[in-house]
């Protein structure tokens, strides 16, 4: 057990499965757990800088895009008041792995709510990275594809090109707007097509069954699943205080158990899933 009071797991030694980031609406989780979780800003905005601890594992920030655009129909807040978030939660927190860029969505239904055209959301996307990194080329800052088709999505990468960026250095890349079709035979055509380029991806929302057909080809990806099926069904037995586990650390962590066992079995793997399991303490 840690001086933090959080007991210690050893780190994946399987670097042929990506690396699971559980997405979370409970951003204190950053400081009970040590296994990689995914958190909103927008969840942790509202926080004082004193309620904030020093994070016992490694995790990645979500900017919030989805709900901004699909409320506001843009972003509401600027480029540089979001790099001075990312500033403060890099060095109060730690252990930040990335942060997401102010990304455009490009899901029919996001492209209503702004107004806009698929290929305005990413010469957007594209534009807003490149400034981010301009700001602050200290922040772990990530750039995103982003497309509504296969042939969108490679002339989003093609953007990068004409911009100076050649995505296939880069140590990561995410893969927007895929959350609602990251299971279908296209996406997974997509994903060997930019992986076997030369791309690592992340994948924004990647369940299981869209790890089950093309895991191995992520570097690493995320999903908030386990909240929104928790919330359909009653609490788990010995849970208190909840008529559902839709934010309950031990129902996360079953989750996130099972996903780990079902990849290693899948994907023939022989890494023993408590390679990359982690615990916590009440």
């Amino acid at each position: 057990m840690s001086a933090a009071g959080v007991l210690d797991a050893p780190a994946s030694t399987d670097p042929s499965l990506p690396l699971f980031y559980l997405g979370t609406h409970q951003p204190h989780w950053l400081w009970q757990v040590s296994f990689p979780l995914f958190v909103s800003r927008r969840t942790l905005q509202r926080r004082s800088v004193k309620g904030l601890r020093r994070a016992t594992c490694r995790w990645a920030l979500d900017s919030g895009g989805f709900t901004e655009l699909s409320m506001h129909g843009k972003w509401t807040l600027s480029p540089g008041a979001y790099v001075e978030q990312v500033a403060l939660y890099s060095e109060v927190i730690g252990n930040l792995d990335w942060a997401a860029p102010q990304d455009w969505m490009c899901e029919p239904f996001m492209v209503e709510c702004t107004g806009l055209s698929v290929r305005e959301h990413q010469e957007r996307t594209v534009a807003n990275g490149l400034e981010l990194r301009s700001l602050a080329p200290h922040l772990p800052f990530k750039y995103v594809v982003q497309g509504d088709t296969p042939k969108s999505y490679l002339r989003c990468v093609d953007l990068y090109q004409q911009a100076g960026v050649d995505l296939t250095k880069e140590t990561l890349v995410g893969l927007g707007s895929v959350c609602r079709r990251q299971s279908t035979d296209e996406i997974a055509g997509l994903v060997r097509e930019l992986s076997s380029a030369g791309l690592r991806l992340h994948g924004f929302g990647v369940k299981t069954r869209g790890l089950d057909l093309y895991g191995p080809r992520l570097a690493s990806a995320d999903s908030l699943a386990w909240s929104f099926q928790a919330r359909r069904s009653p609490a788990l037995s010995g849970c208190t205080g909840h008529r559902n586990c839709a934010n309950c650390l031990a129902y996360a962590i079953g989750y996130r158990q099972r996903l780990l066992r079902r990849l290693s079995t899948l994907h023939h793997r022989p890494t023993p899933v408590s390679a990359q399991l982690a615990l916590w303490t009440a």
